[in-house]
Parts: structure tokens; sequence; C-alpha cells
């Protein structure tokens, strides 16, 4: 009887010391590496990072894209940057769902400038202000574009985009960012056609991001707004976080923004607790 006591009492030891060098096994394995978060981003050249190279591939990625910054991060693991630019909505749809599963547990997408062909409007109206024969080309652009954000189209077409992406990844956080101004606003001056395009153009911008807001709000995903990260920093300013090579006004990297920018994105995302560990 006395041999049987003190068999179970070694027995009992041994499974305590075992269960003790489980313990501290685990404890040695860094937190983040068990619960890293599995990040995939979406969307057009400003998820890509186009702007601040240098790049991956025909899509304009770049390292110095935000999503990529944000795998820096301990409680982030970034499986891919799916996005490419001159994206739309319908194209995020088309083309970078593939992307998702079921173990994906974090989603960040900017899109729905292309929608808008906003590139082409701003350089389209950046041109009229010293060419008079190109303005009716700009008030068809943005005639075109404000009839989009007016009717709620733009809002629709951003939240149809954001429930595929639910379906696609039903366990993740869905995060939708908003674009920055391309300068810094001012008030418009009608002696002064420079003022009063920066003035419509800031005035796009807030109607664009007040679409993607309203999609956000329907879908239940997360927005971010990024105008006030970029604050101070517009092409007009002393330190401009936007590119636009005036020797090269036919660059793709113009009105993106530069590694400055990117960083921009950051914060803004990592002031929304995007990347805090889940």
């Amino acid at each position: 009887m006395g041999t049987l006591k003190l068999r179970r009492r070694r027995t009992a030891l041994a499974a305590g010391l075992a269960t003790l060098a489980m313990a501290v096994g685990l404890a040695a394995v860094p937190a983040q590496a068990l619960d890293k978060t599995k990040y995939i981003a979406l969307g057009d050249s400003y998820a890509a990072g186009q702007g601040a190279g240098p790049y991956l591939d025909a899509c304009y990625r770049s390292e110095n894209a935000y999503s990529e910054l944000a795998a820096d991060a301990k409680a982030i693991k970034l499986v891919r940057n799916a996005a490419c630019s001159g994206t739309t909505t319908q194209d995020v749809v088309n083309t970078q769902l593939r992307q998702l599963n079921k173990s994906t547990e974090l989603v960040t997408i900017t899109a729905g400038g292309n929608n808008l062909k906003f590139a082409d409007i701003v350089t389209t109206c950046g041109a009229a202000v010293l060419d008079p024969t190109v303005a009716p080309l700009c008030a068809k652009a943005s005639s075109d574009a404000a009839a989009q954000i007016a009717s709620g189209q733009l809002a629709g077409d951003v939240a149809s985009m954001v429930q595929r992406v639910q379906a696609a990844a039903p366990n993740a956080k869905i995060v939708v960012t908003g674009y920055p101004y391309l300068y810094d606003p001012v008030i418009p001056n009608p002696a002064d056609p420079m003022s009063v395009f920066i003035y419509q153009a800031a005035r796009l911008a807030d109607g664009l991001n007040g679409s993607i807001t309203v999609a956000a709000g329907a879908t239940g995903a997360a927005y971010v707004d990024v105008r006030a990260a970029f604050r101070g920093h517009g092409i007009n300013s002393v330190t401009p976080w936007i590119n636009l090579d005036l020797a090269n006004l036919g660059s793709p990297d113009n009105f993106h923004p530069n590694a400055a920018g990117y960083k921009a994105y950051l914060t803004a995302l990592n002031g929304a607790h995007v990347y805090s560990a889940r």
C-alpha cells in the first residue's frame, strides 16, 4: 500500500514537472508569433504605394505602401498587398477577392477614386488653369463625378464592394480609408484661377470621402479619414507629401503620396488602432 502511494506521488510530480516545462517553453515563444493578425490589403494605387517607389511590379506596388509599413508591427502579418494602380471598386471585386478566405483577420481597402476618374479630373482641370480651351473637358469630368456623388452611386459602389469583401472574408475586420487633399485647401479668389482649382479639388475630395464614409456606415466597416494626417503637406506646401513633378507633368507618380505621405496613412491607421493586437 505504501509503495502504491509513493508511485502515485512520483507520477503526480512527473506530470507537474512536464506541465511546468511546457509552460516555460510556451513562455519563451513571443506572444506575437502566436497571435499575429493575418492581414490583406486591397485597393487602388493609393493602397499599392504608387508615388513612393521603388516598384515591385506593373501594379506600382511599393515597399513603402502603408500596408508594407504596417507589416513591421509585431501584431501584424501581411499575407499580401493585392492592390493595383488604376483599380475601381468593381476591379477590386473582380481581381483581388481571391486573396481572401476564412482565415483572413484584417482587410484594408482604399478604392473609389478611380470610379470618379479623380486623377484625370485633377490633371485636366489643372491644365485648364493655364489653357482655357481645356475648360470644357474639366467641366464635363467634374460634373460627371459630382453626379456620381450626389446621386449616391459612388457610395453604393463602395458599399457593394465592401459587402463582397465581407462575404469572402467573413471573420475579418474590414477597414476602408479615405483620401487626402492633394492641395492644402485655400479660400477661392475669382481673380486667381489656381485658388479656384484648389478649392474645387478639395470639394471633390470631400465628396469622395463622404461617399466612402456613408458606405462604411451602411456595411458596418470601419472608416479611417487621412485628411488630418496630411494637413499642411499638400502640393502647395513647403514640405509636400503629394508628388507633382512640374518638369514631367505626365509622370504616373504625380498626385500620389510620396514615402512621407504613406507614413501619414500609417499614422492615421495606427491612430484608429487598426494595427493593434486583436
